[in-house]
């Protein structure tokens, strides 16, 4: 029989543990002085030389192959939780010591970079503020800043209010599964990227995985092209191009100082944003109630007049709503990745479901009230919104809600502060994209040349590729380039689809052959709060989600006929897909459709928990919350 006190032990053992060779010199560790070991850095020192000659050498041999294996123990439990079984624990431990897991957790390592979780490794350049920030800040972004100036103006506000609700309930259902899988695979390289290739089917997680990486490989030109399109409220005398240089340019040196370079910049570019809503806020009602601007009281003037539908036909305004998801579903993006931090947190059980009410106020006070909003301040027929047929400037709905009622200098701060937005979502795709294409290389869905990382811990080669399709955004000078900027969104709005009903089938795969085999649930460190039924919801909700923007992709909305030209614009992603998936099927000739429930690997990559210990935790967490005062109570339902 097990010493009952091995689970709680294991947090004296982590530190010895958890000794993956770092992928970054710019992380500072803490191992030394948790070990008390001033040797264990794992950063590479080298002699520095004075001068500019100096650093410039120094510069670029930063970018030669980095050593990465110095050390042979394997994370054994990804800070995750201390109530690990033994029996898990002692398998863990005798595989660590396998000359092959060394290259593993490497992986591993950079898996928690690409998906921007806060692992032990990042926490210590990622400090709290930025974490902070940079939770706050997500979602305010161009899908909610400029993207939705296009499906309000071919919509109506009700139909954007309606879409976004509805994705936003699917999206906690998401987190919960995201959160559960996260959990029960802690150190599995790919993340949820990999959980279809064992849980439902190689061939779906090769072609998700990859459209997912598209999908960010796309974003950052997507975002250039963006604020070349901001930038017009200013000037249209100036070739956009030049701008597109400098933020192109500017991008790129952010993502060479890595991680520590990208949390500095998200930190400033989140606060503005913050700060840039609750004044919108402020201003927004105050223009409402009219004490301010030229139009004195407006109230629901724009809800009536011209409507809060477009479209003459109960059909017309039907299929308004089901234009919204794919926007809805670009502007949400990544917040999948919340529930993986908090997986990495010492209690995920606790900090999961704190992440997902974190999302739920996010989803209701930043998106769904700002939407509100514009409803109140702009007309769906302005000619000034993206997409419009007018001639007038194209500005994002937050700047016109402000200019269209004759407020002055706020209009060119708000404007101001969406171009950092813009420029922050690119600055992340910029960093995502290289990570997810290491990723895609160490699990061989990507060629072994770009499982390269220099001593800086940057994936160069990774970089170098999506350095170069940021050059699409160098079309910003066409006067195609709102076409462009329609195409690139198409891509990055459906493969978050697939993203997220890959997740979600996952997580009901993953219940199941649990069930079929015989385990027990209590296994599992943290069960989904909405549980299978919530992920089957999500997952549905995004098959009818794909149909109809099938719909609206061959019939658009307004136009009362076909269109070929504006079906493949707007649903390119679902033909790579499947163009991806079956390119699988006839280069491995494997045809069968999904792995049975009795063949999924319940073992590897998977950890096992201690449930006696589980229900103790919970016992005495209740305990401490009964004893406690009130207002930890109170903190406790709500946050």
């Amino acid at each position: 029989m097990s010493d009952p006190k091995s689970g709680y032990e294991m947090s004296d053992t982590k530190a010895e543990a958890h000794v993956f060779s770092s992928q970054e010199n710019e992380v500072e560790y803490l191992d030394s002085q948790l070990n008390g070991d001033s040797s264990s850095n794992n950063s590479i020192k080298e002699p520095t030389s004075t001068g500019a000659k100096g650093h410039f050498k120094s510069f670029v041999d930063s970018f030669r192959r980095g050593d990465h294996a110095k050390n042979a123990l394997h994370d054994l439990e990804n800070d995750i939780t201390t109530s690990i079984s033994h029996a898990s624990l002692v398998h863990a431990v005798s595989k660590a010591r396998e000359d092959d897991e060394i290259m593993q957790s490497v992986a591993s390592a950079e898996h928690r970079k690409v998906n921007n979780t806060e692992s032990d490794d990042l926490q210590k350049t990622i400090k709290p503020r930025h974490v902070i920030m940079i939770s706050l800040g997500t979602g305010i972004g161009t899908g909610l800043l400029v993207g939705n100036s296009s499906v309000l103006s071919a919509a109506g506000p009700a139909p954007l209010v309606i879409g976004y609700s509805i994705m936003g309930s699917c999206l906690y259902c998401i987190i919960q599964a995201a959160g559960e899988m996260a959990v029960v695979y802690s150190d599995l390289n790919g993340g949820f990227n990999n959980y279809p290739s064992f849980l439902l089917d190689p061939a779906l997680g090769f072609s998700v995985a990859w459209v997912y990486c598209l999908q960010w490989l796309c974003v950052c030109p997507l975002e250039l092209v963006t604020a070349s399109l901001t930038i017009k409220y200013w000037t249209t005398k100036v070739d956009p191009d030049v701008f597109v240089i400098i933020f192109y340019v500017l991008i790129i040196s952010i993502n060479v100082f890595g991680a520590r370079g990208y949390a500095e910049a998200e930190f400033f570019f989140n606060v503005c944003k913050v700060l840039m809503m609750i004044g919108f806020f402020i201003l927004g009602i105050i223009i409402t109630a009219g004490g301010a601007g030229n139009d004195g009281y407006l109230g629901a003037k724009y809800w009536h007049e011209p409507g809060a539908f477009r479209g003459e036909h109960a059909v017309d305004r039907f299929k308004g709503v089901m234009d919204t998801f794919v926007a809805a579903a670009f502007a949400f993006g990544a917040t999948e990745f919340i529930a993986l931090t908090a997986a990495e947190q010492s209690n995920p059980r606790k900090a999961i479901p704190s992440a997902a009410k974190k999302v739920l106020y996010r989803i209701v006070l930043i998106f769904l009230v700002s939407i509100i909003m514009l409803g109140f301040l702009v007309p769906y027929d302005s000619d000034q919104l993206l997409g419009s047929s007018g001639s007038g400037v194209k500005a994002s709905p937050y700047v016109l809600a402000v200019s269209l009622h004759g407020v002055r200098v706020v209009p060119h701060f708000i404007n101001a502060v969406i171009l950092l937005s813009v420029l922050s979502v690119g600055n992340s795709a910029f960093y995502s994209s290289s990570r997810l294409l290491l990723s895609l290389s160490q699990q061989g869905y990507a060629p072994k040349w770009f499982d390269y990382v220099d001593r800086q811990g940057r994936p160069a080669r990774a970089m170098l590729m999506s350095a170069l399709f940021g050059v699409i955004a160098f079309c910003a000078t066409s006067p195609k380039e709102t076409d462009v900027f329609n195409w690139l969104l198409a891509i990055s709005g459906l493969s978050q689809l697939f993203t997220w009903f890959a997740i979600c089938m996952s997580h009901v795969r993953f219940r199941y052959a649990m069930k079929v085999q015989g385990r027990s649930i209590g296994e599992v460190g943290f069960h989904s709060q909405t549980g299978v039924y919530g992920s089957l919801y999500a997952a549905t909700m995004m098959i009818l989600a794909l149909m109809a923007q099938f719909w609206v992709a061959i019939a658009p909305l307004n136009e009362g006929k076909l269109d070929a030209q504006n079906f493949f614009q707007s649903y390119l992603a679902m033909p790579i897909l499947i163009a991806l998936y079956f390119g699988y099927k006839l280069y491995y000739r494997d045809w069968k459709l999904y792995i049975k429930a009795d063949k999924i690997d319940l073992i590897s990559h998977r950890q096992i928990f201690d449930e006696n210990i589980l229900k103790q935790e919970d016992e005495e967490y209740k305990e401490k919350l009964r004893n406690g005062p009130a207002w930890r109570r109170i903190a406790d339902f709500w946050c």
